[in-house]
C-alpha cells in the first residue's frame, strides 16, 4: 500500500507519514512507500493536481501498491475520481481509523459505536457502489434507471440500520446512567484516563489497580472503557478509576458522535488524568487534541492532571528537575507529574496527589453537604 499526505501548510502535518503508517500496520496494512505533496488548497475532483496523481500511479506501479491511502479525508467524489483515475482502491485516514476501531472492538457496546459509525461513514459513499449500474432510460419526465434506484434502496436500508443501532446505543446509556448514578449515591469520587492514543493510559491503568487490561506499544490498544476501584492507603479510601478510548489527529466526527457513550465516563468523572507521551516530540501538538475533542464532548471544565509518561525512555538531557510541576494549557495552569507506568517511578507520588485530592473533596463535602451534587437525587 503507497501512503501519500498533502501538506497545506497546517503546523500539526506529519511530513514523514509516521502515524499514517502505524495506523497502517495497526489495521493489518504494509506500506510500501510513502509520497508527500504540498498545495494552498485541495482540488475539488482530486484532491491533489493531475501531475501528482499521475506520479502517484507510477509510484505504485513501480512499489507494486494494490492501494493508496491518504492521511486527510477525502470527499466520496474526490474518492471516486482518484479509483477511477488510479484504477486501484483508494481510502482515507477517516476508513483506516474505522477500520481499526471495527477490529478492536470487544464490548457489545463497543462494536454497536463502531457499527454506527462506519454505516454514517458508508451512507455519504453510496454511489460509488453502484457506478458499474447505467441508467436504462433517460429524456423528459422519466426517472432514473435501475443504479438510481439501487442506491435510495440502500439508502433506506442504511437509515433503517442507523436507527436500530442509535435505538440499542441508548439503552446502553441509560443502563450507564444507572449505574453512574449509584456511584453518585455512594458518594464514589470519579477519575477518568484520558490522552492520545499510545501514550499509555492502559499500561498507567494497569499499574494502578494490576487489572490487566489489555496494553501494547501500537494506536489504539484499547478500545472499550474499563472501570475499576482503585484504594489509596494514604486517604483509607476508593476512588473509581475509568480507563477510555485514546484520542487521535482528525478523528473523525462520526466517532466521536458514536463513542459518545463510552466517553460519557470523561464527561461525568470528578478529575481527569491526561496522560501524555513524554518521549513523542509532538506532544505539544498531542496535548491541544486532545484538548480540542474534550470540548467538543463537553468534558473541557472538568479538573485535569497532567500526567507525563514514560519517564524512562527521556534521555538523562530531557529528565525533569521535578516529578511534580505545573505547566500552563490554554492560559490555565494545570498541575503535572511525571512517571514511568513501565518502571513505576512516579506513581507513589500520582497515588499521593489523589490521596490529598480525595480528602480535599471529603473535607469541603463536610463543610457544605448541602451544596454537594453527589448526594442530591
Amino acid at each position: 500500500m503507497l501512503l501519500v499526505g498533502v501538506d497545506f501548510g497546517l503546523p500539526h502535518f506529519d511530513g514523514e507519514l509516521e502515524e499514517l503508517g502505524l495506523l497502517s500496520q495497526t489495521a493489518g496494512l504494509e506500506p510500501v512507500g510513502k509520497l508527500v505533496a504540498k498545495r494552498k488548497v485541495p482540488d475539488p475532483a482530486l484532491f491533489v493536481g493531475s501531475g501528482k496523481v499521475q506520479e502517484i500511479a507510477d509510484m505504485a506501479q513501480a512499489l507494486g501498491a494494490r492501494e493508496v491511502i491518504f492521511d486527510q479525508a477525502l470527499s466520496p467524489a474526490q474518492q471516486r475520481n482518484l479509483e477511477r483515475t488510479l484504477q486501484l482502491p483508494v481510502y482515507d485516514r477517516t476508513f483506516l481509523i474505522l477500520e481499526i476501531f471495527a477490529q478492536r472492538a470487544r464490548s457489545h457496546e463497543g462494536k454497536l459505536q463502531v457499527e454506527l459509525a462506519r454505516l454514517q461513514y458508508l451512507s455519504t459513499r453510496l454511489v460509488r457502489r453502484w457506478s458499474h449500474l447505467e441508467r436504462q432510460r433517460g429524456g423528459i419526465g422519466t426517472r432514473g434507471g435501475p443504479g438510481e434506484r439501487q442506491i435510495e434502496l440502500d439508502r433506506r436500508m442504511i437509515g433503517d440500520a442507523i436507527k436500530r443501532v442509535r435505538e440499542r446505543l441508548t439503552k446502553v446509556k441509560k443502563q450507564r446512567n444507572t449505574q453512574r448514578r449509584q456511584r453518585d449515591r455512594n458518594q464514589v469520587f470519579s477519575v477518568s484516563l484520558v490522552g492520545y492514543t499510545n501514550a499509555g493510559k492502559s499500561s498507567l491503568f494497569n499499574a494502578l489497580v494490576k487489572a490487566r487490561a489489555y496494553a501494547a506499544d501500537q494506536l489504539f490498544a484499547t478500545l472499550d472503557t474499563t472501570t475499576r476501584q482503585l484504594y489509596l492507603q494514604e486517604a483509607q479510601a476508593q476512588l473509581s478509576l475509568s480507563d477510555t478510548v485514546g484520542f487521535i489527529r482528525d478523528l473523525p466526527h462520526g466517532l466521536v458522535e458514536a463513542f459518545q457513550a463510552t466517553l460519557q465516563e470523561a464527561v461525568d468523572a470528578d478529575l481527569l488524568l491526561h496522560v501524555v507521551d513524554a518521549a513523542n516530540p509532538n506532544f505539544p501538538e498531542q496535548i491541544q487534541e486532545v484538548q480540542r475533542v474534550l470540548e467538543e464532548i463537553g468534558a473541557a471544565d472538568i479538573e485535569q492532571v497532567l500526567v507525563f509518561n514514560k519517564l524512562d525512555l527521556l534521555p538523562p538531557e530531557q529528565q525533569p528537575l521535578r516529578l511534580q510541576d505545573s505547566m500552563e494549557i490554554d492560559g490555565q495552569q494545570m498541575p503535572r507529574l511525571f512517571l514511568s507506568a513501565h518502571s513505576g517511578q512516579g506513581l507513589d507520588g500520582l497515588r499521593q496527589f489523589l490521596a490529598q485530592h480525595l480528602l480535599a473533596r471529603e473535607a469541603n463535602a463536610t463543610k457544605a453537604p448541602e451544596n454537594d451534587p453527589s448526594i442530591a437525587e
